[in-house]
């Protein structure tokens, strides 16, 4: 298939290709893992060449349909889909907890699930975090949890990189997953942090000022020309979008002349803005850009905040 996406569930609004089942209530884990297709086991079975045995090495194999989703060593501990959302219901405490997405990439390497948290307002504007898991049973990416904060009035991340305080944590596929569980709360706990670092940020870059002139700049350090000449002309398309959004966006218009309306007409630029030349798995690697962090929205969070 041209696209990624395997197979997902959505509340509500539409994603990306528009693929997988829409529901109208966001469901619990039990239900959520069987909406998003991944209710399926990866079975660790030996690596063969010429007939014999590879030592220390094994083959990360789907049970429905024996497709091969990774070579990894010995050491490599599997995490289950159902193991996945355990952990996330242990992270959040199983009670009222509902995903508002789940599926799979990639022919089933990876794996995500997005659950939403409780809202808080930040300049007056409705912000939701959502705790982000994922996973890939191709043996090159380890588990991750996010926070990842959503400004519900224009749906942009404002996953910003912050000094004091951490936006993720992850660990790598060795050992038991739940002897990971302590880090991992702690990295909870600090979402909360997380989300009042990102009200007390959003504070001082409201206070921080943006004439023309420093716009012009900010511009040009947060989106630099490359060194291949070739994306030249797109690099200074971009410029002109971000500079459309700031002074047209109208979810901005009160914050324009701020180091908040530049952060957010960055944050909008990332999140919405199409290629060029649109492959058939763009949108996807938007989702996982964004909600892994943007160097483009790092680099001016940077520039405004020191």
């Amino acid at each position: 298939m041209a696209h990624e996406v395997e197979s997902m569930f959505y509340v509500r609004e539409v994603p990306w290709h528009g693929l997988g089942i829409n529901v109208e209530v966001a469901p619990d884990s039990a239900a959520a893992l069987k909406l998003s297709g991944l209710d399926w086991n990866v079975l660790r079975k030996p690596v063969q060449v010429n007939g014999k045995d590879v030592e220390d090495y094994f083959a990360n194999v789907r049970d429905f349909d024996d497709k091969v989703l990774g070579i990894v060593g010995k050491d490599y501990r599997i995490v289950q889909n159902r193991e996945a959302f355990a952990f996330t219901d242990m992270l959040l405490g199983q009670e009222g907890i509902r995903y508002e997405s789940a599926g799979s990439l990639k022919g089933g390497k990876r794996i995500w699930m997005l659950a939403r948290m409780d809202s808080r307002e930040i300049l007056g504007d409705e912000v939701v975090p959502y705790l982000l898991f994922t996973n890939g049973h191709d043996g090159r990416h380890a588990v991750r949890v996010a926070v990842t904060p959503i400004r519900v009035v224009c749906q942009n991340t404002l996953n910003l990189a912050l000094r004091k305080a951490e936006r993720s944590w992850a660990t790598i596929h060795i050992g038991r997953l739940e002897d990971k569980l302590q880090e991992a709360s702690r990295t909870l706990r600090l979402t909360t942090r997380y989300v009042s670092e990102l009200g007390q940020a959003a504070e001082m870059l409201l206070k921080t000022r943006v004439n023309d002139e420093r716009l012009e700049e900010l511009i040009e350090m947060v989106l630099p020309l490359p060194k291949d000449g070739r994306r030249h002309n797109r690099v200074y398309e971009l410029r002109q979008e971000l500079l459309t959004r700031y002074h047209n966006a109208p979810d901005l218009e009160r914050f324009r002349g701020t180091g908040w309306g530049f952060v957010s007409a960055v944050s909008d630029l990332v999140g919405h803005s199409n290629p060029k030349r649109e492959t058939p798995t763009f949108k996807e690697n938007r989702f996982s850009r964004v909600t892994g962090g943007s160097a483009e929205l790092d680099r001016a969070v940077r520039l405004l905040a020191g």
